[in-house]
């Protein structure tokens, strides 16, 4: 057995993995820990009432299954946040709180929460591994 018939399938597998990180910014671990800064029970019950999922497919709220957003799946692992600004806890809030002030022209509506209920919207999506 040549030295490449036997190590040219680790090196597949060396090269497919290095692709799958690649496409989540290679991080494997959370995008931050995001502490004590805001009250994720709070902000799952903010997500329900202001109707989120009619939008989002949101893990962990029943009836989220909505198609006009992007999938909140995973979102505790993404590197940036509506694809603009890099995902950390001061930009994921203010994207809540008012997202048109990140990306002009999207979809997403400033829902009228306020900075604190914002905090706890985002720290339910730092759940969201």
């Amino acid at each position: 057995m040549t030295r490449t018939q036997r190590f040219g399938p680790l090196l597949l597998l060396a090269l497919f993995g290095a692709s799958t990180f690649g496409c989540i910014g290679g991080k494997t671990e959370p995008a931050y820990a995001f502490g004590n800064a805001g009250n994720a029970n709070h902000g799952k019950e903010l997500i329900v009432h202001y109707d989120c999922g009619s939008c989002h497919m949101i893990p962990g709220i029943h009836g989220a299954r909505g198609l006009v957003g992007p999938p909140l799946t995973l979102f505790g692992r993404r590197t940036f946040v509506a694809g603009e600004v890099p995902n950390t806890p001061e930009n994921l809030a203010h994207w809540i709180h008012d997202p048109q002030s990140i990306e002009p022209n999207t979809a997403m509506p400033k829902l009228g929460l306020t900075t604190d209920e914002a905090r706890d919207v985002a720290a339910y999506l730092y759940t969201l591994q």
